[in-house]
């Protein structure tokens, strides 16, 4: 296939609720969108990189500027053999995993609709080989439909959070995390469990605690968590090791976990028991299948963690969660928590079992609303092949 045009789509949307996280209060959602033309079909990917470098060092303005001038030229109007080739052409560039997500996974996008298939039959198809054993029959199948839960952000009081626990759980969310802080923490989690004896719970630290905070982290054990998520630096691995060796609690890696060999590494030293694995986080697909596979082997499981995605990465998201090793409720929600109107249709809808669809129309399964794709755009860029 001969990618024949690429579009870069800078857009920004209100977010429903204000989402405060460890490291900063998010009103808006900035993102790229990325669109792949050939033959008549075109792709979508999603670029997960915000507008400041608090979550990850890339932003909004260095994914443009990778996009633009050095993933674009290496995939417009060059023969594309399978998705993972793109994968193989970026290898050269050190970093800006988003940014190359973005474009790899709108190329996952095209090929399904060209084929047919819905992308998470494409994804199924190409999930590496389990070292060991191969994996055969019902293993290979995906899930038509996902578990998921939905991650609340730090609120200005407990009663306020108290309230958006009671909220979701009143719609339908079978799992609540925790977004959780020094001093925004213990206590907090204690509140919500002590009304939620029963309730699936999990929290995420986004890297605010150092080990120094292990006996903090470990007043938690009580509270029957799922995981403690990402707790100490965005890119420590020995300290988690650390940590986890003091913790009955499952640590789960988030922001460390940047590539297929960090997962590796990780599992190697036990450093974590649980992998979450964001596609924007680990530079697409490619990379999020052969970490499905690695966590696999090791007998570890992995969920979908999110981005406060629009209908494209969201669909994305959900096709990804759909395959085996996927054990746990991924952070992707329904679409009406995010955005009154996306820019992507129809909205993931939450099923009465806290679960989501798995589209089974080709590709991702959503289609773009160009008119209101205009109306929230800020600038786009139009690259032809020669």
């Amino acid at each position: 296939m001969k990618v024949e045009e690429i579009t870069l789509h800078h857009i920004d949307l209100p977010l429903v609720h204000p989402f405060e996280t460890s490291f900063g209060r998010e009103i808006t959602r900035p993102c790229i969108l990325v669109a792949a033309r050939a033959g008549g079909c075109t792709g979508w990917g999603e670029c997960t990189a915000m507008a400041e470098p608090w979550y990850s060092y890339e932003t909004i303005e260095t994914a443009w500027h990778v996009l633009r001038d050095f993933l674009v030229p290496l995939v417009l109007g060059e023969e594309i053999a399978s998705p993972s080739d793109v994968a193989y052409r970026f290898r050269r560039i050190r970093g800006h995993p988003m940014a190359r997500a973005a474009l790899e996974n709108a190329v996952w996008d095209l090929f399904a609709r060209a084929e047919g298939v819905p992308l998470a039959d494409l994804l199924a198809d190409h999930l590496p080989q389990a070292g060991s054993s191969s994996m055969a029959g019902k293993e290979r199948r995906r899930r038509d439909r996902v578990p998921v839960g939905v991650s609340l952000g730090i609120e200005p009081s407990l009663d306020a959070l108290l309230d958006k626990v009671a909220q979701r759980v009143g719609e339908g969310y079978g799992r609540v995390k925790l977004k959780i802080k020094p001093g925004w923490d213990v206590s907090v989690v204690g509140a919500v469990r002590e009304r939620w004896p029963n309730l699936p719970l999990q929290v995420d630290a986004n890297a605010a605690y150092t080990l120094d905070d292990a006996p903090v982290l470990r007043e938690l054990e009580p509270f029957d968590l799922l995981l403690i998520e990402q707790p100490l630096h965005h890119d420590d691995i020995v300290h988690h090791a650390k940590l986890q060796a003091q913790c009955h609690t499952p640590i789960c890696l988030d922001e460390s976990i940047q590539s297929s060999s960090h997962a590796r590494w990780a599992l190697e030293i036990d450093a974590c028991r649980v992998v979450n694995i964001k596609v924007g986080r680990v530079g697409g697909l490619t990379a999020a299948l052969e970490i499905h596979t690695i966590c696999q082997e090791w007998g570890v499981p992995v969920w979908c963690g999110g981005m406060l995605e629009t209908n494209v990465g969201r669909a994305a998201n959900v096709a990804l969660a759909s395959l085996p090793n996927f054990k746990l409720p991924g952070d992707i929600s329904a679409s009406e928590r995010y955005y009154h109107e996306d820019i992507a249709e129809p909205d993931f809808v939450l099923n009465d079992d806290s679960t989501l669809r798995v589209p089974s129309e080709p590709g991702l399964g959503v289609r773009v609303d160009r008119k209101r794709l205009d109306a929230v755009r800020l600038r786009h860029l139009v690259r032809q092949a020669d």
